[in-house]
């Protein structure tokens, strides 16, 4: 079993920075790749990034890519997702979660994932 639970959010002028952290507990958490996803008002959930098991290997949706930095520091058993150059279109609620498999494809499918946080609310002024 793992929980994990998210925090950071906030609201945040566009151009602005932002360090989202997903802190799980359970000791299998350094067995599971960790993602984030996003999930804006009446929009589907949407995948971000991921991070492999080891922190060794990421992956980022074109939409992040080159703004978001996504690490574990696994003696915390927690993920950062840094947040720059934030733009109005990436508000919404992120989770975090839990998925037993490291490949770019399956990451990036919620369906996949075993564990999920409660989210936090990120809003990007213009």
């Amino acid at each position: 079993q793992v929980q994990l639970v998210e925090s950071g959010g906030g609201l945040v002028q566009a151009g602005g920075s932002l360090r989202l952290s997903c802190a799980a507990s359970g000791r299998t958490f350094r067995k599971y790749a960790m993602g984030w996803f996003r999930q804006a008002p009446g929009k589907e959930r949407e995948f971000v990034a991921a991070v492999s098991w080891s922190g060794g290997a990421t992956y980022y949706a074109d939409s992040v890519k080159g703004r978001f930095t996504l690490s574990r520091d696994s003696a915390k058993n927690t993920v950062y997702l840094q947040m720059v150059s934030l733009k109005p279109e990436d508000t919404a609620v992120y989770y975090c979660a839990a998925v037993a498999t490291y490949d770019s494809d399956y990451v990036t499918l919620s369906g996949n994932y075993d564990y999920w946080g409660q989210g936090t609310q990120v809003t990007v002024s213009s």
